[in-house]
């Protein structure tokens, strides 16, 4: 279907099949549609509203376009939500990658630097020391060796230049926001995806069902975060053994208590740094437990907790001895060696 088809389609009201969308997203990520035509065309299914199967064939597009890290290991894990929630706190879910990596997960975590908040997954690990310059064999190595890797976005899905101009023009949400955490290169099957609005959270476990994901955890909190909030309920739809399940979580479901995170915004990369370390040396009770609550999160779906509880368990003790902070350093000395 050639785009113009298919933006004309789509003005009418009508939703694009698997495979229609799949040709136009060729068109645009192999540089065979002009800027003018991506632009219209995500103006026009945005404004339509993105189907389940839109997605579905999107990503699968952009998976076949990026370049990959081939790992096979057991309890393999991702951490990467969509951002855009303006919220401005600190980075969670990479903080929680290192808790959950000393709990025993491989976490293949996909991101890359900010869009909308003061610091996305890049800007802190770079700052941290971490080496982001990995080609993918290296990024494995992390990976298999220190339970840990990072997958820099712009590395791995180069075929994204081509929408990187419109994108920034239109200045809106488009299907893109949804499609990063949906593309890890590594190919993790098992995830913990935070979304910027709540309307997402059943589709997209409807769409990583349909992608052959396993273990999946779609949310977002009550308070507007993309994350497992300390300060609210958050929403999930659980992808588990090919049924979803919707149910929503508070803190107090697992002893914890309630507490506000306005002392966790940040306005720069070395801020997030700050209070990440603080959440992963237990200094900070609110940062402390968002933390635990995702890594907990990501060890359930990874398979190495029996639930949400034990895995939240687990974090906290791991952070307790000090091995999330310790798991950290480890990556930064062992990427600087590559």
């Amino acid at each position: 279907m050639k785009i113009e088809d298919s933006i004309k389609k789509i003005n009418f009201g009508h939703n694009l099949s698997r495979k229609e969308i799949s040709s136009v997203m060729n068109q645009i990520l192999t540089g065979l549609a002009s800027e003018n035509q991506i632009k219209s065309f995500l103006l026009s299914l945005s404004s339509k509203g993105e189907s389940v199967e839109e997605v579905i064939g999107s990503a699968e597009v952009m998976r076949s376009l990026s370049t990959k890290v081939p790992v096979n290991t057991k309890y393999l894990v991702d951490t990467c939500g969509t951002g855009g929630v303006g919220s401005g706190i600190f980075n969670v879910s990479t903080t929680a990658a290192f808790v959950a990596s000393s709990c025993g997960a491989k976490v293949a975590k996909h991101g890359n630097r900010s869009a909308t908040r003061k610091s996305g997954s890049a800007d802190l690990l770079e700052v941290a020391g971490v080496s982001l310059d990995l080609n993918p064999q290296q990024v494995k190595d992390c990976i298999e060796k220190v339970g840990l890797g990072f997958m820099f976005a712009p590395a791995h899905h180069s075929a994204m230049k081509y929408a990187i101009g419109p994108r920034k023009e239109l200045g809106i949400k488009t299907i893109f926001n949804l499609l990063g955490p949906l593309t890890n290169p590594a190919g993790a099957l098992n995830q913990v995806l935070g979304v910027f609005d709540s309307k997402w959270i059943r589709p997209l476990a409807e769409v990583l069902k349909g992608l052959g994901s396993e273990n999946v955890l779609v949310l977002h909190s009550e308070d507007g975060l993309d994350e497992i909030s300390s300060a609210s309920s958050t929403s999930i739809a659980e992808l588990r053994g090919g049924e979803i399940n919707e149910y929503s979580i508070s803190p107090e479901d697992f002893g914890l208590k309630i507490l506000p995170i306005e002392n966790l915004k940040v306005s720069s990369p070395e801020e997030s740094l700050q209070i990440a370390k603080e959440a992963l040396r237990g200094e900070n009770q609110a940062a402390t437990q968002m933390v635990a609550m995702t890594s907990g999160a990501a060890l359930y779906v990874a398979g190495l907790a029996g639930s949400l509880k034990e895995g939240i368990d687990m974090s906290l003790h791991n952070i307790s001895e000090g091995r999330g902070l310790k798991k950290l350093d480890e990556l930064v000395e062992y990427s600087q060696s590559l």
